[in-house]
C-alpha cells in the first residue's frame, strides 16, 4: 500500500532525490552516439517475421463470458502494435519544441503547491506530464527492458509470449516523438532492431496491427506492409469477417479455437483505419477492400437500432462505434455511409441506454446485455467515457464549437449532440470524484429508477461535487467491490482533451490536472519505480495492483500532454486519433479508392426492407 511514495509532503528533497537519480542514471546510459548507433543497427536489421499465430476476430455479435479476467494477451487493447506504428511514425515526425534531457533536479514540489487562478502556466503542467514519462519509461528501461510487461514494485518484467514481442516499447514509440524525446527514441530503435522478433509460434490476439518505425524511412513502410500482407490472409473466409487466427508464417488464416468460435464487435471492426491508411499509403487496394467488406457483413445484418446484441459500448464493444465517425473524416468526410452509420448507432444510443440517475439526474450510458427487449443494466465500464469526446468530435467534425455553429450544416441535432457530450463528460468525471484517491474505478453502477427514465426526460444534476462524504450526489453512484481496480485507463482524459480543444471551456482542463494529481499521488512508486495501477483505489493509502499497463505511456499520458499543450499542436480538423491514441492524417480519396458497398434499403425503423419473394 502506498500513499505518498515520494514523500513529497513530508520531506520534498526525498520526491527529488529519486526524480534525480532516475535521470543521473539515464543519462549514464545514454549519449548522442547511442542514437546513432541505434540508426546504423535499424538500417542494418530487418527482423524475420514467421510462424506465429494472431488470433483474428470472427462473429461481430456474439460474446463469451466477462473478459476482465482473461490472460493480457487476449484483451482489446494489446496486439496492433506494430504496421500502425510504421505507418504513422512514416508521417508524424518531431511535433514538440521540448527536448530529451536528463534533468538533473526536475521539481516535484508542484504537488503540495495551491495553483488555481487565471494565470496558470499550462506548458509547466504539460513538462510535469514528461516528467512523469521519463519516470516510467526509466524505470522500465532499467528493470524491465524489453519484455512486455513491468511490474514496477518488485521491479520485474514478465513476457507474454517466450521471448516477448515489445509491447511497451513500441507502443510508446510515438508518445516519445510527440514529446520530442530523441535519446529515449534511441533506445526503442535501437532494442528493435537488434532484438524484436516475430519468428514465435504463439497464439495471439491481432485486432490493429502497428508496427515499430520512424518517419521518411521507407525500411518501416515496408516493414508494415510485409506484416499486413501476412495478417489479411485472416480475412479469406466465405463470409469475409475474419479468421480467429492467422499464422504468419504460412499466409493462412485458421478458424477459431477458443471463445467458442466468438469474437466481439470491436474486435472484428477496429481494423478500419489503419488498413484505409495502409491502402494509401501503398497503393494496394486489397488492404482497403478487405477492411471495408467486414462493415458491409456487419451492417447486413441489420440489427435494431444500429446496436446489435449484448448491447455495450465498454469492453469488447467500444471502438466499433468510434470507427464509424472516424472512417467518414479519415476520409476527408468522402465516405457519406459512415456518417449515416454513425447517426443511426448514436440514435438508437439514445433510445435505448441513455437514462439518468436518482436522486441527482446525471446522464449514464447503460448497456443490454441480453438484447434491446431485456432490462437495461444500469452500469458504465470506464471504457465509455471515451463517448463524450467522440460525440463532440462528430457533433463538429474537430472544428470549435464556436466554428462549426456558424456553418449552414449545423442543426438542432447538433446542438442535442453537444448536450449529451457534455452531460456524459460530467458523469464521468463523478466517477473519479466518487472515489477516495480520485481516481476512477474500472466499472461504476449508478441508481436508476424501474423503469429507467427515457432520454426525453427532465434532469438537472448538479454543477459541482460537493466533497462532503454524505453529500446527496453519491448516493446516484455505487461501485461494487470487485470493481474497485484503477488500470490507468485513458478513456476519461482523452474525452477531456476533445471536449477542451472543441469547447474552449477551461474546466475540462482543469479536470484533467486534477486528475494527473491524483496519479502523481496515489500510483508513484518510491526507490525509482515509476508508476502503478491499483487493485483497490477507493482506499487511501490505496492498495497496488504492481503493474505498469503500456497504455499509462502509450496513451494515457499522452492526452494529458496534448491537454496541456497548446491547440496547434495536431490540429483535430486535420487528424484523426485511432482507439489507442495513435494519430493519422486525413486525406482525400484518390479514383483508386472509393466506397465498396451499399447498405441494404430499410424502412423508418430502420429495419432492413425484405425483397418480396
Amino acid at each position: 500500500m502506498i500513499r505518498d511514495p515520494f514523500n513529497i509532503h513530508r520531506n520534498p528533497a526525498s520526491g527529488l532525490a529519486i526524480i534525480r537519480a532516475t535521470a543521473t542514471r539515464a543519462a549514464a546510459d545514454l549519449g548522442e552516439k547511442a542514437v546513432e548507433a541505434s540508426i546504423n543497427a535499424i538500417e542494418k536489421g530487418k527482423q524475420a517475421v514467421d510462424d506465429m499465430a494472431f488470433s483474428m476476430p470472427k462473429n461481430p455479435y456474439a460474446y463469451p463470458p466477462s473478459q476482465r479476467s482473461r490472460p493480457i494477451w487476449r484483451r482489446k487493447r494489446v496486439i496492433g502494435i506494430f504496421c500502425l506504428a510504421v505507418i504513422l511514425l512514416y508521417h508524424f515526425g518531431g511535433f514538440s519544441k521540448h527536448h530529451d534531457t536528463f534533468t538533473s533536479r526536475p521539481s516535484w514540489s508542484w504537488l503540495k503547491k495551491s495553483d488555481s487562478g487565471a494565470n496558470v502556466d499550462w506548458m509547466e503542467r504539460r513538462e510535469h506530464v514528461v516528467d512523469a514519462f521519463k519516470v516510467s519509461w526509466d524505470s522500465y528501461h532499467r528493470y524491465a527492458w524489453g519484455h512486455d510487461e513491468f511490474h514496477p514494485i518488485t521491479k520485474k518484467g514478465r513476457q507474454m509470449v517466450p521471448n516477448g514481442m515489445g509491447w511497451i516499447i513500441v507502443d510508446a514509440l510515438d508518445t516519445m516523438i510527440l514529446m520530442n524525446l530523441t535519446s529515449r527514441v534511441g533506445q526503442a530503435r535501437e532494442w528493435i532492431s537488434k532484438d524484436l522478433s516475430y519468428d514465435q509460434d504463439h497464439d495471439l490476439a491481432a485486432q490493429k496491427d502497428d508496427d515499430p518505425g520512424a518517419p521518411g524511412e521507407d525500411l518501416y513502410l515496408e516493414k508494415a506492409k510485409d506484416l499486413a500482407d501476412r495478417l489479411i490472409t485472416a480475412f479469406d473466409s466465405p463470409s469475409g469477417i475474419p479468421y480467429a487466427s492467422v499464422n504468419l508464417a504460412k499466409y493462412e488464416g485458421l478458424i477459431s479455437h477458443a471463445d467458442g468460435g466468438a469474437s466481439s464487435t470491436a474486435e472484428t471492426t477496429t481494423l478500419q483505419l489503419e488498413f484505409k491508411y495502409l491502402a494509401k499509403l501503398t497503393g494496394e487496394k486489397y488492404f482497403w477492400d478487405k477492411a471495408e467488406k467486414v462493415m458491409k457483413v456487419v451492417d447486413d445484418n441489420g440489427v435494431e437500432g444500429g446496436l446489435g446484441e449484448n448491447i455495450r459500448l465498454g469492453s469488447r464493444g467500444d471502438s466499433y462505434y468510434e470507427y464509424l465517425i472516424k472512417q467518414y473524416l479519415q476520409t476527408s468526410k468522402q465516405e457519406p455511409i459512415y456518417l449515416e452509420m454513425w447517426d443511426e448507432a448514436l440514435q438508437g444510443v439514445r433510445e435505448h441506454l441513455v437514462t439518468y440517475t436518482e436522486p441527482s439526474g446525471y446522464t449514464i450510458i447503460g448497456e443490454r446485455p441480453e438484447g434491446l427487449e431485456k432490462p437495461l443494466s444500469p452500469k458504465m465500464d470506464h471504457l465509455v467515457c471515451f463517448m463524450p469526446g467522440t460525440i463532440a468530435l462528430g457533433a463538429t467534425g474537430g472544428l470549435t464549437e464556436a466554428a462549426a455553429k456558424k456553418l449552414p450544416i449545423w442543426t438542432k441535432k447538433n446542438d442535442d449532440d453537444m448536450r449529451l457530450a457534455r452531460e456524459l463528460m460530467h458523469t464521468c468525471w463523478g466517477m473519479y470524484k466518487w472515489m477516495k484517491t480520485g481516481l476512477a474505478a474500472e466499472i461504476t453502477y449508478f441508481n436508476v429508477a424501474d423503469p429507467p427514465p427515457p432520454q426525453s426526460a427532465p434532469h438537472d444534476p448538479p454543477l459541482q461535487f460537493d466533497a462532503d462524504p454524505e453529500a446527496e450526489w453519491r448516493k446516484d453512484f455505487t461501485v461494487h467491490s470487485n470493481d474497485v481496480h484503477n488500470l490507468q485507463r485513458p478513456e476519461t482524459v482523452e474525452s477531456l482533451f476533445y471536449m477542451w480543444r472543441i469547447t474552449g471551456e477551461r474546466k475540462y482542463r482543469e479536470w484533467g490536472w486534477e486528475m494527473f494529481k491524483s496519479f502523481m499521488n496515489y500510483t508513484a512508486i518510491d526507490d525509482e519505480g515509476g508508476f502503478t495501477s491499483l487493485s483497490n483505489a477507493n482506499t487511501i493509502p490505496p492498495v497496488t495492483k504492481d503493474n505498469m499497463e503500456s497504455f499509462w505511456l502509450a496513451e494515457t499520458l499522452k492526452y494529458f500532454y496534448l491537454l496541456f499543450s497548446p491547440n496547434d499542436l495536431l490540429p483535430l480538423d486535420g487528424i484523426v486519433i485511432n482507439t489507442e491514441a495513435h494519430m493519422f492524417p486525413r486525406f482525400q480519396m484518390e479514383p483508386l479508392f472509393s466506397t465498396g458497398w451499399k447498405r441494404k434499403p430499410r424502412d423508418k425503423d430502420g429495419k432492413i426492407i425484405q425483397p418480396v419473394q
